[in-house]
């Protein structure tokens, strides 16, 4: 495929819903991923779409990557015992970041979007719920 064909066919993922999103990867690459983000499965397809045309990470980036580790998540980096607060409901809630996780009512979770989740009784991203990442 050139580039030109790759960057038209980039350029219409761009444009498709989630529906075409899903059928374009099934007559690609066979089962697609069950995901429901239009955005994620458009980053995805046009990923595979690009790796295919210009070949994927070099070796040098892969090692550095493997060196890197695996991510810590969001709020590690405030340090430990840092205490993140919020006004939830008319109550103060206050979560603990620990060496393994982040503390929230006595209970240890492993994120701090578990930790927000269970706060808030519905699923959220523990670092917007906090405040520590803007909202758009």
């Amino acid at each position: 495929m050139s580039s030109t064909d790759t960057e038209r066919l980039v350029q219409e993922i761009g444009a498709m819903d989630l529906e075409h999103l899903r059928d374009r990867w099934e007559r690609r690459y066979g089962a697609p991923p069950a995901l429901r983000s239009e955005p994620l499965m458009r980053m995805l397809l046009a990923w595979r779409v690009q790796t295919e045309a210009h070949g994927g990470i070099d070796a040098e980036t892969r090692k550095a990557l493997a060196r890197s580790g695996n991510p810590q998540p969001e709020g590690r980096e405030l340090g430990l015992g840092a205490v993140l607060t919020r006004n939830w409901k008319g109550r103060e809630v206050k979560v603990m970041v620990e060496a393994d996780g982040f503390r929230w009512d006595g209970k240890l979770y492993p994120s701090l979007s578990a930790a927000a989740t269970a706060i808030a009784g519905s699923r959220w991203n523990g670092p917007r719920f906090f405040g520590l990442r803007d909202t758009a």
